[in-house]
């Protein structure tokens, strides 16, 4: 076995999950089902992706403005800067329209492109203060991460 091999074997499948839910686009929707594969229950891997995607968004929302006005002052990084901020406020009508509730349902609906990474960026260039922003993503996080954990037990267990 490698070296990789061995460290897979003994990291636990909380760990693992937990990491895929850090993971922007795979998120809190892919480490469910993914902790449900290594064999947690659904509860478990709801909770350790849970707090897995959650543990970047305090850092996100007080972090990213001040990261972003520093990586655009290298013309190379520019422009991934600005297609990261161009993308993320593509979609961000409806938060701002809608201000709490936008961004709940924004990061609730468990749909590509949508979530904490995609919630927390839009929030943070949208200046939506975090006392906001936080319970938001919050709550719509928990939202998704229900609505991912019964399709995955029922997908898992053939009743869907």
């Amino acid at each position: 076995m490698t070296f990789i091999e061995n460290l897979l074997r003994i990291i636990s499948a909380e760990f693992k999950t937990a990491f895929i839910a850090l993971v922007p686009v795979i998120e809190l929707r892919g480490a469910i089902p993914f902790g449900i594969s290594l064999g947690l229950s659904p509860v478990h891997a709801f909770i350790v992706g849970f707090i897995g995607s959650m543990l970047p968004v305090p850092i996100l929302l007080l972090g990213i403005k001040p990261v972003f006005r520093m990586l655009s002052q290298a013309p190379n990084l520019k422009k991934m800067v600005d297609h990261l901020s161009v993308r993320s406020l593509k979609k961000s009508d409806k938060i701002v329209k809608y201000g709490f509730y936008g961004l709940l349902l924004f990061v609730a609906i468990p749909l590509p492109g949508t979530g904490v990474w995609s919630g927390t960026l839009a929030a943070a260039l949208l200046d939506i203060r975090f006392k906001t922003a936080f319970p938001a993503i919050l709550l719509g996080n928990f939202i998704a991460g229900i609505l991912i954990m019964t399709l995955s037990h029922g997908i898992m267990n053939g009743i869907l």
